[in-house]
């Protein structure tokens, strides 16, 4: 990681930290326990990818960074929402999350579901704000966040996920569902940031769908390699889940060595993807070598 890439980077994530407190309730306001932890499960951890590449597309366009601001919080709140609800009893049963008690532990089973209700309500409060941008391509930006974090997109994919437990699935199939439960809301962060710029062409919106489809994949394909090469200190989550509770993953499908080739080829597809953007798509194109590159 170079050291230019790794500044904006720090400096994305600490703005977008910032971000994220000032959009939340104070955890002293009523109802003060569930604001507080709404902040818990939010605030202090994380790599925040999907802010990353909400700023990186943005700066495709120019976009505003108060639009971005925006954008990237708001789908940060989604995916914060979707793993606090995927940690609990009733789907993946998690105790651990970026290194401390997930919200169920640490409060209880209703806080936690409550705690994820609230943060989706919040995102689409927070993206119907931005002021910035004409309200047409506000509303589809609302539009875009919202598609993908249903069933058509994220939801989708974790009821997929649940019901392939214990069941052998393609190679297509695993695709499929991971195009969903994590391809829709890296590619709606990537798009998000493109239209905080402006409304965008037939041919740029195909060149960002190629390089999110890209991305998409290969997050879950090195999420599989490290739950099965990781520990738990390393990842800030229980390591080996996958393999205990029986469920398919590109390691179990392909193998360990093929699932790491397979990331570094949807590495070389998302690069591939960017060429018409040039120099100005340089964090993107860092972005999925870190995406690819990652230990934890």
């Amino acid at each position: 990681m170079n050291a230019a890439f790794e500044d904006w980077m720090k400096t994305v994530q600490a703005g977008s930290e910032n971000d994220l407190s000032g959009f939340l309730p104070a955890a002293d306001v009523i109802p003060s326990r569930l604001h507080e932890a709404m902040r818990y499960a939010l605030l202090g951890g994380g790599k925040r990818v999907r802010p990353l590449l909400v700023y990186a597309a943005g700066a495709l366009f120019g976009a505003d960074a108060a639009t971005l601001s925006r954008a990237a919080a708001a789908v940060e709140m989604i995916h914060a929402y979707s793993l606090v609800h995927d940690d609990m009893p009733c789907m993946d049963d998690d105790a651990l999350r970026r290194g401390k008690p997930t919200v169920h532990v640490a409060y209880d089973e209703a806080t936690a579901l409550l705690v994820g209700d609230a943060l989706q309500s919040q995102a689409f409060m927070v993206l119907s704000q931005a002021a910035d941008v004409p309200p047409a391509r506000v509303l589809a930006m609302v539009r875009l966040l919202a598609t993908a974090s249903g069933s058509a997109g994220m939801c989708g994919g974790q009821a997929i996920d649940l019901d392939s437990v214990g069941i052998s699935l393609t190679l297509e199939q695993l695709e499929q569902m991971h195009q969903l439960k994590t391809g829709a809301l890296l590619r709606a962060s990537v798009v998000l940031g493109a239209l905080a710029g402006k409304d965008l062409t037939d041919d740029e919106l195909g060149a960002l769908n190629v390089y999110a489809r890209a991305i998409g994949l290969a997050f879950q394909v090195v999420d599989d390699v490290l739950d099965a090469t990781a520990d738990s200190a390393t990842l800030g989550k229980t390591a080996g889940k996958d393999a205990a509770d029986n469920k398919p993953t590109y390691v179990s499908i392909l193998g360990l060595e093929p699932s790491r080739a397979l990331a570094e080829k949807l590495r070389l597809e998302a690069h591939a993807a960017l060429a018409p953007f040039g120099e100005k798509a340089l964090r993107l194109r860092e972005l999925a070598d870190l995406i690819v590159q990652r230990k934890a």
